[in-house]
């Protein structure tokens, strides 16, 4: 078992996967929202307002944060198919944490945004021919990405956030 901060281990992407591999990151994926409303379910709003460690986001704001990252990953992976190498854009994360919508909001508002969104980009994802996954986005932080690394890291990022939750349950002793 890892640390708080990295339950599940840094995301460490294969270089070169093969289909399979991509295809199973993608069974990952289209697994999150089923994980994610296992790891909320029955908390109440004291435990939902608890940090999933010193420094770190509530559940709360990491339940919402699924939903702001899981939409903007979406959006890239259908401008990698749609363009020709497009310059994606980053976003301020922890600012959006901080705002009134994630820190307050009902979580069941993100639990929906999840449950239709990964419905939706499953959909296209497994709809893809093998080469689109090469196709590539210019990320200002990242650099360029595969469609395949960005894939690899949203699968990575579920796991990650939903073993925050599942741990700080076990820490906690919250059935």
């Amino acid at each position: 078992m890892e640390g708080p901060r990295y339950p599940v281990g840094e995301f460490n992407p294969p270089a070169a996967p093969s289909p399979q591999e991509i295809r199973r990151a993608i069974d990952t994926i289209a697994a999150c929202p089923k994980a994610l409303r296992a790891a909320v379910a029955g908390l109440t709003d004291a435990q939902l307002d608890t940090p999933y460690r010193d420094g770190g986001w509530t559940v709360r704001q990491v339940t919402h944060h699924l939903a702001d990252s899981h939409m903007n990953a979406y959006i890239r992976c259908k401008l990698a198919v749609t363009e020709d190498h497009p310059r994606v854009k980053a976003y301020e994360q922890a600012d959006w944490a901080k705002l009134e919508d994630g820190r307050t909001a009902p979580i069941e508002l993100s639990l929906q945004i999840v449950d239709s969104l990964h419905d939706r980009w499953v959909r296209f994802l497994r709809s893809l021919p093998d080469p689109a996954f090469a196709r590539t986005i210019d990320h200002p932080e990242n650099g360029v990405m595969t469609l395949h690394n960005v894939i690899f890291m949203y699968e990575w990022h579920g796991r990650h956030h939903v073993a925050h939750i599942t741990r700080l349950r076990e820490r906690k002793g919250w059935r």
